[in-house]
């Protein structure tokens, strides 16, 4: 027998939705009526408006179209968890899960720029999509906001995403449209549509565009620095909850799970989530570097490194990495390996603070350059280098790379790797300034397969990544307060498996 039926049927065939149309009469009546208040404005509304302003100056005249994005299919008819573009939540306000298929847009004024936002406002009761609709309906996601609560967080102008169409390709043969492309599918054919039918080019303008919105994190505002804060404290407390969980990981086929997953509940409970996904990596699985797998065991004797982030309501993130001793002390081969990754830290964080008699601040780069330095020297003192220190640290040379080949730092903020989009000159060539915040994670790996180094070593991998914020007199470490030392750690974890 052949299958005639449309898959678009087909997809449906578990719907036992009513249809009737007494049912429709009847589920649209008796519902209680809001009280009308409206909701007071986020605490990150007036920054989120300097940010605009910010960056209306940088395009004067353009219409700027930033979209929250869509939502995506995970399999069949769900869908991953929402999670708005950065840019965004970095414009708006807005985080946790608002606001699917929203969409920011800067029109031109004579002055800057008039900001709506566009998004699919609370639907009726008495309309099919609040009881029939299982991703917009209020019955499958819960109460939607109206235009005017929307407007009442965010301190924005609101309009209905149907009229989206007509303010994105209004005037489009007079004026440019910039999109912060690859955030969501339907808006940037909206925008492709717009220009095709005035002959616009977009080639090369919203390359531009998306350096800036990069780059326009670059430096946090106060309360960008209390979202840092917030998220490394719930980092803290998610490495506690895991780290009372390692007797358990010790006796499960799949112990990396078991410290992955104590994380992630505490991420859940005390934020909206993990800022990326957890590597707990136990044994020679810390020599993998984005080991997320996390299926290997646990083992007594051995370190497991832990990279794990806690991403707070607002979406701002940590990205904290410890390397914990699973039965509370290191070995004497664990503890050399340790303390080397620990003194390159402490020689980047000093680095970092370096501030010249003119004011003057340290490149970004010079960072990097500070952990290099330490880790190639230890390793000549080891024997491991084939040639000098000195050489080793020469652009011709490297040879230290071996066993760190990522880099020491980056931007930490919305994104666990913040501002990646941003121009050379203004990353990796700046100098630093008040209010930048940033990872220092220096590590040395070294694999079980490695004949070049004693085999005593072989199977170590140790990291250990901090945030740091740059302030007027040098920086502070945000993740002071999570123990790093030997001594330290090894008294963190003893004292959480009593």
């Amino acid at each position: 027998m052949t299958d005639k039926q449309p898959l678009e049927d087909r997809v449906n065939n578990r719907s036992q939705r009513p249809e009737s149309a007494a049912f429709r009469e009847f589920i649209a009546a008796n519902w209680a009526e809001p009280d009308g208040a409206l909701p007071p404005q986020m605490e990150a509304a007036p920054y989120a408006a300097t940010r605009r302003e910010v960056l209306s100056t940088r395009f004067p005249g353009e219409r700027l179209v930033i979209p929250a994005g869509e939502l995506v299919v995970r399999s069949n008819d769900t869908d991953y968890r929402f999670r708005p573009h950065s840019a965004f939540a970095h414009l708006t306000g807005l985080g946790t899960d608002e606001e699917p298929d929203a969409v920011l847009v800067l029109e031109p004024t004579e002055t800057g720029h008039d900001a709506t936002l566009y998004f699919r406002p609370a639907a009726a009761k008495d309309t099919e999509e609040f009881f029939a609709d299982s991703r917009y309906g209020e019955l499958w996601v819960g109460v939607r906001p109206t235009l005017e609560e929307m407007s009442a967080r965010t301190g924005l102008p609101t309009a209905h995403s149907d009229e989206l169409a007509d303010a994105i390709s209004k005037d489009a043969g007079q004026v440019q449209i910039r999109l912060a492309s690859q955030a969501d599918s339907a808006v940037t054919a909206l925008v492709q549509k717009a220009r095709s039918e005035v002959g616009a080019h977009a080639e090369g303008v919203d390359a531009p565009f998306a350096e800036a919105l990069s780059e326009l994190r670059l430096v946090k505002d106060e309360w960008e620095i209390r979202q840092m804060r917030d998220a490394v404290n719930a980092t803290h407390r998610g490495f506690d909850a895991l780290i009372r969980q390692i007797p358990r990981s010790t006796e499960h086929w799949r112990g990396e799970r078991v410290l992955e997953g104590a994380f992630e509940a505490n991420a859940r409970e005390d934020g909206n989530g993990l800022g990326y996904d957890t590597i707990a990596a136990a044994g020679n699985h810390a020599n993998t570097l984005h080991w997320i797998r996390n299926d290997g065991q646990v083992r007594p004797g051995e370190l497991v490194l832990v990279d794990a982030g806690v991403e707070v309501d607002s979406l701002y993130t940590a990205d904290i990495t410890r390397t914990i001793p699973v039965d509370g002390t290191f070995t004497d081969a664990q503890k050399k390996v340790y303390q080397a990754v620990l003194d390159a830290c402490e020689a980047c964080l000093a680095k970092a603070a370096e501030i010249g008699p003119d004011g003057e601040r340290v490149h970004f780069r010079e960072i990097h350059a500070a952990a290099m330095e330490v880790l190639a020297h230890r390793l000549d003192e080891w024997g491991l280098l084939p040639v000098s220190a000195e050489e080793s640290l020469k652009p011709e040379g490297q040879y230290h790379r071996r066993w760190m080949v990522h880099g020491t730092s980056h931007h930490l903020g919305l994104d666990v790797h913040d501002c990646a989009q941003a121009r050379r000159e203004m990353y990796l060539d700046a100098k630093l300034e008040p209010g930048m915040c940033f990872t220092i994670e220096p590590a040395l790996y070294f694999r079980e397969d490695d004949l070049a180094v004693p085999e005593e070593l072989r199977g170590i991998g140790v990291r250990i990544e901090d945030d740091i914020l740059v302030t007027e007199s040098g920086v502070e470490r945000l993740s002071e307060d999570i123990p790093r030392t030997i001594p330290a750690v090894e008294a963190w974890v003893q004292g959480l498996l009593q």
